[in-house]
């Protein structure tokens, strides 16, 4: 595979050995080539190999998504398309358009039929997994990090691999095992990505929306519910919203951020799924009677968000038939438990406010969470700051795949 900069005048290579199907071995030249010498290395390795075909043209690509093995060989995942949605402090945010699937096992493989149809299988259950959309990246923004996590901290890129919201981690782990770093892969984000242009009072403005959807205890509606042992709560999305002053490039610019988190009720419950029943019953597990689970979840959003930590309610307060109520009730009074071992200025502030009732009555809802918002800004605060655009190289972008 050969990488080129952004200008197109440097080359490095990467080596992936296709004669042992079991393991991934990828090396990286830690040589620098200008073009033409690389294209030369090129042709004398296409030269030294004609007997058995030689080297050919794959295809062009922007990036690594990962290296997946099921029963038989690797497969590399590859980026052949990609459309740019949007820019923060210079640095470009890009959605992926096309997607390629390259064996590179070389070796013959002995199997019989029941092998060779589960290998089909697993590659089509991958293959299935639209990444065209609501996966995002950047080369040189780490898009995985709010704004003021990136200003902040001076992270490096194997350690962004491994937060909760990169959801190509394992595909990449043996690559970046190998090579020591992420030069040719990319971290998708999975979630949602926005970016507008807006005047207010006569000053244009950008107003981006990033939600990012966590990896960790991830699954679909009713199949994931609750928390886990680890303190993972299903279907965990943190949601940033950035406003910045769309000033001509280079200029500094006044830009702020601001950060919340929403997930499921961190109680061990669940529900069971039924196509008769549109409301199925909730279960409430009792396994965890001191909410440990729980308290390991505030932990988690002390460490990543700081205090205080606002928790918003929005279920109902009055059923015919109790559901909702019965974690609505639970949820208070874990967090009960929990705040008597916290400091007063660290205590859950727990808000419960039944957003049904509100929105059956002739009430403005929105104005009434945004007396809600009000309050809960003044506590945290907004992350504002002025800065420069950095416009450093965003590394190897144009990448060619050759077997």
């Amino acid at each position: 595979m050969v990488g080129r900069d952004k200008s197109g005048t440097l080359c490095r290579i990467l080596k992936i050995d296709r004669l042992d199907p079991s393991e991934l071995t990828v090396l990286e030249d830690s040589t620098t080539y200008p073009e033409i010498e690389c294209y030369d290395l090129l042709r004398r390795i296409h030269e030294g190999n004609r007997s058995t075909g030689g080297l050919k043209f794959v295809t062009a690509c922007y990036g690594i998504i990962g290296f997946v093995k099921f029963l038989g060989p690797h497969y590399m995942l590859l980026i052949t398309k990609r459309r740019k949605i949007g820019a923060i402090c210079g640095h470009t945010i890009y959605a992926i358009s096309k997607t390629q699937m390259i064996t590179i096992g070389n070796s013959p493989v002995q199997s019989n039929m029941a092998y060779s149809k589960n290998e089909k299988r697993y590659k089509k259950l991958l293959c299935s997994v639209d990444l065209t959309k609501d996966f995002f990246f950047s080369y040189s923004y780490n898009v995985m990090h709010s704004l003021q996590r990136n200003l902040c901290k001076n992270e490096t890129g194997l350690l962004n691999y491994e937060t909760m919201f990169v959801w190509n981690e394992f595909l990449t782990r043996g690559i970046r095992n190998n090579l020591k770093n992420t030069l040719w892969t990319v971290a998708l984000v999975y979630g949602f990505f926005k970016q507008v242009e807006l005047s207010v009072s006569g000053r244009d403005v950008k107003l981006t929306l990033i939600a990012r959807r966590s990896r960790h205890y991830a699954g679909t509606r009713y199949l994931k519910r609750g928390v886990n042992e680890k303190g993972r709560v299903a279907n965990d999305v943190e949601t940033e919203q950035i406003v910045f002053e769309d000033v001509p490039e280079g200029c500094p610019t006044q830009i702020s951020s601001v950060v919340q988190n929403r997930g499921s009720i961190p109680l061990f419950w669940s529900q069971e799924t039924s196509r008769l029943n549109l409301k199925p019953d909730i279960i409430l597990s009792k396994k965890d009677p001191t909410y440990e689970a729980t308290k390991l979840h505030f932990e988690n959003l002390a460490r990543r968000y700081g205090n205080p930590i606002i928790i918003l309610n929005l279920i109902k307060r009055c059923e015919k038939k109790p559901r909702e109520t019965i974690l609505r009730s639970e949820f208070a009074n874990a967090i009960r438990y929990i705040n008597k071992s916290l400091t007063k200025e660290n205590r859950l502030r727990f808000l419960h406010w039944d957003i049904n009732r509100h929105s059956r009555k002739a009430t403005n809802v929105l104005e009434l969470l945004g007396r809600v918002a009000d309050y809960a800004l003044n506590l945290t605060g907004i992350f504002y700051c002025q800065v420069t655009p950095n416009c450093r190289p965003e590394g190897l972008l144009d990448l060619t795949c050759v077997l």
